[in-house]
């Protein structure tokens, strides 16, 4: 009784036993790779000897069961990778956005590139001194004014007025050197005080 019931074991377990062949079209792969994966050690094998000739038996469910872990530990190791480099990436990216914005800052205290706010204020300046300059016009030419008759001298003078504001006006030039000291002030790195001291 024990000898048949080893029999039909042996049965069993041959019948689970396939060829290369087999396996390659259970997985969707060729004999060859899966000769490959293995001599790569991947796929469990059993070798017999029929004479000179070695040949070689796969148990299909270990060797499927094997098969599928060699392919999820490709899958984890490809997403891994995939990760890795996307986080160099990044990383790269990171990098290269705080070396621009450091460039930008060197542009900025070396007074080759100027921020909207600096350049803002030193256009209001501008208009606040003209501004004085055509309110005090008034003021200055009140008295000389009152004393002429003729409204073609009275035009005169006005126009002479008008154009030693624009001659002054035109004085009026872009200061690189004011647009640095305003960036290091703003940085902190020199304050009202010490500027007027200097």
């Amino acid at each position: 009784m024990a000898e048949k019931a080893r029999n039909i074991k042996e049965k069993e377990q041959n019948g689970h036993m396939v060829p290369s062949s087999e396996i390659a079209k259970l997985i969707g792969k060729t004999a060859k790779t899966v000769q490959n994966l293995t001599n790569d050690g991947v796929l469990p094998c059993v070798e017999t000897e029929n004479g000179k000739r070695v040949s070689r038996k796969y148990d299909k469910y270990k060797t499927i069961r094997a098969y599928i872990e060699y392919i999820e530990e490709r899958s984890a190791e490809k997403n891994g990778g995939d990760q890795e480099r996307e986080k160099g990436r990044v990383e790269v990216e990171i990098k290269k956005t705080k070396l621009r914005m450091e460039q930008l800052r060197l542009d900025e205290l070396e007074g080759r590139m100027h921020l909207s706010e600096d350049v803002e204020a030193m256009t209001m300046d501008l208009v606040l001194y003209m501004r004085s300059n055509l309110l005090a016009m008034p003021g200055r030419l009140a008295v000389d004014l009152a004393e002429i008759s003729d409204a073609s001298e009275i035009s005169e003078r006005i126009n002479n007025e008008v154009c030693e504001i624009l001659e002054d006006m035109s004085k009026y030039k872009y200061d690189p050197e004011e647009y640095k000291r305003r960036a290091r002030e703003r940085r902190g790195w020199i304050n009202n005080n010490q500027d007027d001291e200097e």
